[in-house]
Formats: C-alpha cells, structure tokens, sequence
C-alpha cells in the first residue's frame, strides 16, 4: 500500500514538471511572442537583372527588402536608400561585406545596390555603351519604381557609396538635386573627374578605368563630371535646391586630404552638410561602421 501511494506521487511529481518545462518554453503571451519575431527576423535580399536600352545588356542590381515588406498589405509603400559599391567592386559588395542586413532591420527602407562596374558612374567618353549615369538615373529609378511598392518624389529618396560610389553619390545629388534629399559619401574619391596618370602617383591600377571613362585631361566628360567644378559654379539663389550632403573619411585614407578640400568648399559656399573626420583606412571595418551612422541619419530625410 505505501508503495503504491509513493509511486502516485512520484508520478505527479514528473507530471507536474513536465508541465511547467513546457510552458517555461513557451511564449507566455502574444506580445512576447511578436518580440520574438522581431528579434530573428532580417530583411531579405534579391537579386534582378535590368535589360538595359542604354548600356545593351544586362544590368544586375540586388534589393534588400523590409523586414515587413511581404506581410504588408498593397498600398504600404516604402523610401529607397541606393547604395553604391566602389572601384573593382559589384553589386553585391554591400550585402555580402558588411552587417547591412542587420543594420537595415530597424529601418523601413528598400535599399536597391546597383551594378556600377568600374564606369566610375559616369557616361563615358570613349565607350559608347557604357553610360552609368544615364543607366541608374533614366532605366534603374523607374524600374524600382515600377518593379516594387517603392515611394516618389526626392524626400522618399538617399543614394550613398564607398569611395568610387562616394563620388557617384555626391555628383548625382549635384546633376539631379530634385531626385534626392540626402547623398552620402564614404572615403569618397571625389576628385576622379581631375585625375591623371601623372598626378595618381603609386595608384597606377586607377587609370585604365579613370581614361576609359574621362578620357584626356581637357574633355568636356571631365568638366562635366567634375563635383569640384560643379559645386564651384552653383548659384547663391540655387543652393537651397540641394540634397543635404554627408561626408566622411578616415584619417589615415590616402583620400583623406581631397575630402578635406571638398568639404572647406561645401562650407565656403554655405551648402548644408556633414564631415566626419575619423581614425580608419580605405576598407571594409571603416565602411561597415559608416553605413550604420548613415542609416540612421536618413531617418531624418527620408518620410
């Protein structure tokens, strides 16, 4: 008999362990487990190719989406964050190199990162085919637009990039100062459009693309592209029009001292900016650290 009851209660005892362990697992309420959701969920990317008129051929670009976007219904619609890769790079550089998954899922952004090649996104001067800035502004844009639930007008809009894409960024925010409210550059090689084989110096694997793209010294490709240049001729009465522009670079960058340059003349001509100046080379650990303070200075632009 005492074994008996000894057995009832060591079998309730299991049972009733068994029954707090499950439920120690489980999300005790709905709120807990939406956190949960929220807290493993990262936005998704893909990747697209553009049949593009201008260039005659396909164009690869990749989409990173909302971590929300699917589950959204029909008439949410999103900003859009372009990001730019730089020199020897491709579109996929962003993704696969830096946390930008991670960064970007606190964001409610698309980010679309085009093919730019080594075509320093610029119409270039002695390829006839190679026409990246026509590319993204004329055929890109609108395909997104087109393509996804994407938001209009320049205050849905940032482009940014990584040293060739720095200069593409800032230089498409000059020439289409309607088309977005913020451009971003990081470690940008802002004076691309001036550069010579002469004045690289040691950096003698720039100027096959640099002559590819600008062709000689005194172009009219290169006056046209040159963002030095360009903000040099805006008008007073203009300067309101402008994308607010953000800058960085780090100190130990071999184009430290261009950046430098470029911003005193952003401040001579009382354009709206930002340039930090930080410890860092021309590389991935800086560039992965700058996208996340760009991402969120564009939740102040971006509606």
């Amino acid at each position: 008999m005492k074994k008996r009851v000894l057995r009832q209660i060591l079998w309730l005892a299991l049972a009733l362990t068994t029954v707090f362990s499950v439920q120690a697992q489980q999300p005790k309420t709905e709120i807990e487990k939406s956190r949960a959701s929220i807290q493993t969920a990262v936005p998704s990317t893909q990747d697209f190719q553009l049949n593009s008129k201008l260039m005659s051929k396909q164009m690869p670009y990749r989409v990173l989406l909302p971590v929300n976007y699917s589950s959204s219904n029909e008439k949410t619609f999103y900003p859009v964050v372009y990001l730019l890769h730089g020199l020897t790079g491709h579109f996929d550089n962003w993704a696969d190199k830096t946390k930008l998954k991670d960064y970007a899922k606190n964001y409610n952004y698309i980010i679309v990162m085009p093919e730019g090649n080594n075509g320093w996104y610029t119409d270039s001067a002695t390829v006839s085919n190679d026409k990246y800035e026509s590319y993204i502004i004329q055929e890109l844009i609108p395909e997104i637009e087109k393509k996804l639930r994407s938001k209009t007008g320049r205050e849905n809009r940032a482009v940014a990039g990584l040293s060739m894409g720095g200069y593409g960024s800032i230089k498409f925010g000059l020439k289409y100062p309607e088309m977005f409210s913020l451009v971003g550059s990081f470690s940008g090689a802002l004076g691309a459009a001036s550069w010579t084989k002469e004045n690289l110096g040691q950096n003698q694997w720039v100027p096959p693309s640099i002559m590819a793209v600008y062709g000689n010294a005194e172009t009219t490709t290169r006056k046209e592209n040159d963002i030095f240049n360009l903000v040099s001729k805006i008008p007073s009465d203009k300067i309101k029009n402008l994308p607010f522009v953000y800058l960085d670079c780090g100190t130990e960058d071999f184009l430290y001292k261009s950046n430098r340059e470029f911003a005193n003349l952003l401040q001579e001509k009382r354009i709206p900016h930002e340039f930090r100046e930080l410890p860092g080379v021309h590389n991935w650990v800086f560039w992965d650290s700058q996208i996340s303070e760009f991402l969120e200075l564009t939740a102040k632009f971006l509606k």
